[in-house]
């Protein structure tokens, strides 16, 4: 990619993550974000075809960072899903600024959903006899959602218990999957 396109995108991001910071999305416009990040609005739409669309790339990205830095998605199996529950909790607090940012105010719930929707989507690529099997389904989301959802509601404890708890529910709801039926 080009050096001044790079900048671009950089001054772009980063103008967005100030004005996110402070505002929801729908509050934001292209001419502040412009003038933020020193560029001409024909420069952004250049990029993005309006705010929406550049939230939605910077999510798109937070979220695939977030699962390539779970470290044994690959070897993902019921029987070490303690160790992928942790793994994910680990990935998506190494992200949490930017996801408190991006996922704020009414969007806070669309980040649980898109992890869910993104992880089942890797998952589905190994164990494509998962895609319809209702049971397993509901066990990924309530993982993923719950290890998610237990860290946003619980900002006072420490990384190691959460991640240990986590780890716990997750192996005790292990037998409550058939793995003979997959």
């Amino acid at each position: 990619m080009d050096l001044r396109i790079e900048k671009t995108k950089k001054a772009i991001r980063n103008a967005f993550i100030e004005l996110r910071t402070n505002k929801p999305l729908e509050k934001i416009t292209v001419k502040e974000l412009c003038a933020l990040a020193c560029i001409n609005k024909s420069t952004f739409y250049s990029h993005y075809e309006d705010i929406y669309a550049l939230s939605e790339a910077m999510e798109q990205e937070t979220v695939a960072s977030i699962i390539s830095g779970i470290d044994h998605l690959k070897d993902y199996t019921f029987e070490n899903s303690d160790v992928f529950s942790r793994e994910l909790c680990l990935a998506f607090m190494s992200q949490i600024s930017l996801i408190r940012i991006l996922f704020s105010g009414k969007e806070q719930n669309h980040f649980g959903n898109r992890l869910d929707c993104e992880l089942k989507k890797v998952i589905f690529r190994k164990y494509p006899q998962y895609r319809h099997d209702t049971e397993k389904n509901i066990l990924f989301s309530y993982c993923i959602q719950g290890a998610y959802h237990a860290y946003l509601n619980n900002p006072e404890a420490d990384t190691q218990t959460l991640v240990e708890t986590i780890g716990r529910i997750t192996q005790l709801l292990r037998p409550m999957v058939r793995e003979d039926e997959g």
